[in-house]
């Protein structure tokens, strides 16, 4: 398309040239008339072709575009052209878009999109169903008015996207939810809801079986280790190698004890998914009764040393935090060398109750420690055996931690030791003075 400018410049150009004509057979002002009329009729002509693009700017339609003159002609074939583009971008994004909505809607999970402010943009049908939005009446509004769980609103505010948090429905207490944030774009959140009240039957129904099996186990195991012990006394009675024999049984019988009862506790601690009482803990006692118990596994073999804070109480259930802290120093004696160090240290880090053991033992592969609060998992299963580890005390100290809203560090480099760190809320603080 040629320049609007140059295209004036020859249209004056012209104008003046047959002005110039007209001066020389007529007088100066006809030709002044003439050049003024021209100039008239040229802008007359913009002003024309203006109004037919303004018009037809405010209803656009392909079959309506004028057809236009002179430099206009080439102006509203751009404008055909371009708007015919726009026009199949348009229709290819609403194509896509109706795709991307038919899939959200087949997603069995409920996804909401969330504004900056946490106001609901856009939600799936199951969403609806799973937390009882309705979009046409929720639109713009903010999420934690609808769900109105206190929980929920903490979660929403931590921004800890990598964690997910379990509600029993508000409306159908029968069903539980898994709530997920998944951040997108600028400062948007995708709220995914998924109905995990099958996985937590099954769950709930694996946890029983445990239990129960556990529970039948323990009688006839303590009838059992009564009369070995009974027999183990009565070495008189028995050459060396049946005594040896009995000392085994023995010893395998009180392994296989030791292991029912940490069922038994998971299992009980798994059942119970409320918060542990706010009861303030004797920590005075209870790190004196820690030493003692420490001194028995250890057998006066390693070096404990106590650093404890005296003006730090703790709010919780005692049982619990006891069996936590001593499966911690248990499991550092039981992974270090005779003659090694174990600290176990209870302070307060920005106003968060902490207790942590350090010990110089054999140390874990950093890729390992993601799983040593599994079931039965362990990094060495013939030390473990050894030693009498059942695999199950890190479990119970994790689930122990979710019930005291606690959170677990662990920290460890092979052959120089590892450090065990739980973290208390400041909620669950106590300070004696």
């Amino acid at each position: 398309m040629q320049d609007i400018r140059w295209n004036t410049f020859w249209v004056l150009l012209f104008v003046s040239f047959l002005s110039l004509v007209v001066w020389g057979f007529k007088s100066l002002e006809v030709a002044f008339l003439f050049f003024v009329l021209c100039l008239t009729v040229y802008l007359l002509s913009h002003v024309y072709w203006i109004h037919r693009l303004n018009k037809w700017l405010k209803n656009p339609n392909l079959s309506t575009i004028p057809d236009g003159s002179g430099i206009w002609e080439e102006i509203f074939s751009i404008l055909y052209r371009e708007y015919k583009k726009q026009k199949k971008s348009k229709s290819e994004l609403t194509t896509t878009l109706g795709r991307f909505m038919t899939a959200a809607e087949a997603i069995p999970d409920g996804i909401v999109a969330l504004n900056q402010n946490n106001e609901i943009e856009w939600c799936n049908k199951p969403s609806e169903k799973m937390l009882g939005i309705n979009l046409s009446k929720d639109i713009n509004q903010p999420i934690n008015y609808l769900l109105r769980e206190t929980s929920f609103t903490e979660y929403l505010n931590d921004k800890k996207y990598n964690d997910s948090l379990r509600l029993i429905s508000w409306r159908n207490t029968s069903r539980s939810f898994e709530l997920f944030l998944v951040p997108f774009g600028a400062s948007q959140k995708l709220l995914i809801c998924r109905d995990i009240t099958q996985i937590e039957k099954n769950d709930s129904i694996k946890r029983d079986f445990i239990a129960n099996v556990s529970h039948e186990l323990k009688t006839p195991l303590t009838v059992i280790i009564g009369f070995l012990e009974t027999l183990s006394d009565m070495k008189n009675e028995f050459n060396e190698k049946t005594y040896s024999y009995l000392q085994m049984m023995l010893e395998q019988s009180d392994r296989m004890k030791k292991l029912v009862e940490d069922l038994l506790q998971l299992s009980s601690i798994e059942s119970n998914a409320a918060a542990a009482e706010k009861k303030e803990i004797d920590m005075h006692d209870l790190f004196k009764r820690l030493e003692k118990d420490s001194d028995l596994i250890s057998g006066k073999l390693h070096k404990i040393n106590m650093s404890i804070k005296k003006n730090i109480a703790l709010l919780g259930y005692e049982k619990e935090i006891y069996s936590a802290f001593l499966n911690l120093v248990s499991n550092a004696i039981r992974y270090t060398e005779k003659g090694g160090s174990i600290n176990v240290i209870w302070d307060m880090e920005n106003q968060k109750p902490y207790f942590e053991v350090q010990d110089s033992g054999i140390g874990i592969d950093e890729k390992l420690i993601p799983r040593l609060t599994e079931r039965f998992y362990r990094i060495n299963a013939d030390r473990s055996r050894i030693t009498g580890g059942t695999g199950l005390g890190l479990s119970i100290v994790k689930h122990i931690c979710i019930r005291h809203q606690a959170q677990i560090e662990i920290t460890s480099q092979v052959g120089k030791g590892s450090q065990f760190k739980i973290i208390f809320p400041q909620e669950r603080l106590s300070l004696k003075k």
